[in-house]
């Protein structure tokens, strides 16, 4: 079975860095009926968090987030790359990025554990086209 690969939208969300602040936001999102298909957090500069979400909704996550008066960044393009679990593969296509001298800003993966991973890889945004057009040869 091939890999499939999306081109999907995300936002980055800033809450403080303190315990609960995820939870919070995450509730908060969850009350407005947004779904969420990816999202990873970290701290960043100062005492920040920050939350890149990837609704399965832009226009209700945008609904959402203006209504919770959220600390938003612009939305962004994310590459979700999913298929047959396979030892090495996100190796192979950080080598496929990196011999095109695409740098790889952050990916994560896992696995479902029924023989099948996804991944979420984040480029600059002006490789996103050519990340997809190498990870789906």
């Amino acid at each position: 079975m091939a890999d499939n690969i999306a081109v999907l939208p995300y936002y980055s969300v800033i809450v403080p860095n303190k315990t609960g602040e995820g939870a919070k936001l995450l509730g908060a999102l969850r009350d407005a009926g947004v779904n969420l298909l990816g999202l990873w957090a970290y701290p960043v500069k100062g005492k920040k968090a920050q939350f890149d979400l990837v609704p399965a909704d832009p226009k209700l996550f945008a609904k959402a987030a203006r209504k919770l008066k959220l600390e938003c960044g612009a939305k962004q393009n994310v590459i979700c790359w999913n298929g047959e679990d396979r030892a090495g593969a996100a190796a192979d296509a950080a080598a496929k990025l990196a011999a095109a001298g695409i740098d790889v800003h952050a990916m994560q993966a896992v696995t479902s554990g029924e023989g099948r991973f996804g991944a979420l890889i984040q480029v600059a945004q002006g490789d996103v086209k050519k990340a997809v057009k190498l990870l789906s040869a």
